[in-house]
């Protein structure tokens, strides 16, 4: 699925589009609706930068066992482990 954000938004909002994903994906993880890894997916950004950011606005990690569970599994599909 694709989400177009109309241009007049971001002018409206003055953020642009790499702003935006951060912005929907700090709300989606603090809502505990993404986990970290796929947060910092959605907003193009390293885990390492996401978590800097989050920790810019001092929103807490939640990282429980199926976070854990998750990262395990996409260092298995990485190869490293």
């Amino acid at each position: 699925m694709s989400v177009t954000i109309p241009d007049e938004i971001l002018t409206t909002t003055r953020m642009t589009e790499a702003e935006m994903r951060q912005e929907i994906a700090v709300m989606l993880f603090e809502r505990e609706k993404l986990t970290l890894a796929q947060a910092s997916r959605f907003a193009r950004m390293h885990p390492v930068a996401f978590q800097h950011l989050l920790a810019s606005r001092r929103i807490p990690m939640h990282y429980g066992i199926e976070d854990f569970e998750q990262d395990i599994q996409t260092l298995r599909q990485m190869g490293r482990l």
